[in-house]
């Protein structure tokens, strides 16, 4: 067990995108995932919305990891867990709203069990799982999720029961926007958005606006506050070996089209470095024979 200071640039952002059909979730998204980046082969899209997100290939060469029903949180887990292992650097879940109430979701999972509220001692863990892999991940994740028109039986002045409408609510379970770093609401059919929740304060109570690589390039910013390039700099100039190259490179992530070349550089004089040694301890440099300080006959 060690203190450490908290530094903001090894969090990864959680990001939630919610909205009715054709508000532009997945289109969003996907801008979002590529200002974060700034590489479409780093971005992956689990994809449960029946390969909606294909109809964006056009946009760059992303990754799409198609999951069909059923969708259990142990498939969902184990999507996201393909994508770690292959060094994605942003996973976009669309939608989790399957998770909830899809096929072999939750929601169905529960009534299978008999839709008991003590049944949910048995389903709430798997669905905890599915946002502990979400909150825990090694990559940026970003989840979009349906909203639907909510509505409540209440009474009337007149003392008679009337709907009312609260306007929408996100189909997933209540409680998820707030493990969110920020969870944005598509409030139309132009694209509009605006945060509902916002730990960066770089968004709320903003006004309306149209999400796209910028933003996603606003986000890293917001990450990689307190991190220095000279800081960076020393580090790589006093640093060893190839392998504390590799452990700068993932430190200073929001700053690694900078720092690049500087890696590149260090890791050639270390190579040439090592390839010197080498050769003199294979090849050692002659010796001189003296007696008596005159030289051999």
């Amino acid at each position: 067990m060690k203190l450490q200071q908290a530094q903001r640039h090894q969090v990864k952002l959680r990001i939630g995108l919610s909205g009715a059909s054709g508000f532009g979730k997945t289109y969003s998204a996907l801008l979002l995932a590529h200002g974060i980046t700034n590489d479409w082969s780093k971005i992956v899209v689990i994809d449960t919305e029946n390969n909606s997100a294909s109809l964006y290939a056009h946009l760059g060469d992303f990754n799409v990891l198609p999951l069909t029903e059923p969708y259990s949180p142990e498939r969902h887990i184990e999507a996201i867990k393909t994508c770690e292992k292959a060094q994605m650097e942003v996973i976009i879940i669309d939608s989790i709203t399957h998770e909830w109430q899809g096929k072999e979701g939750c929601l169905e999972l529960h009534q299978k069990l008999g839709g008991r509220f003590q049944d949910w001692a048995k389903i709430s863990p798997r669905h905890q799982a599915f946002l502990d892999a979400i909150l825990n991940s090694s990559c940026h994740v970003i989840t979009t999720t349906r909203r639907k028109i909510d509505y409540s039986l209440d009474l009337g002045s007149n003392g008679r029961t009337q709907v009312v409408k609260h306007g929408t609510k996100e189909i997933t379970r209540e409680g998820f926007e707030y493990e969110l770093t920020v969870n944005f609401e598509l409030i139309n059919d132009q694209h509009l958005a605006k945060a509902s929740k916002d730990r960066t304060g770089l968004f709320m109570d903003k006004p309306e606006f149209v999400i796209n690589a910028a933003t996603g390039k606003k986000l890293m910013q917001w990450c990689s506050i307190g991190l220095s390039l000279a800081d960076a700099r020393k580090e790589i100039e006093s640093c060893t070996d190839v392998a504390g190259l590799r452990h700068l490179y993932a430190k200073y992530q929001s700053i690694q089209s900078e720092i690049t070349p500087l890696l590149l550089k260090k890791k050639e004089a270390l190579e040439n470095h090592h390839s010197i040694i080498s050769n003199k301890q294979i090849i050692p440099e002659p010796s001189k024979e003296k007696t008596n300080g005159t030289d051999n006959q």
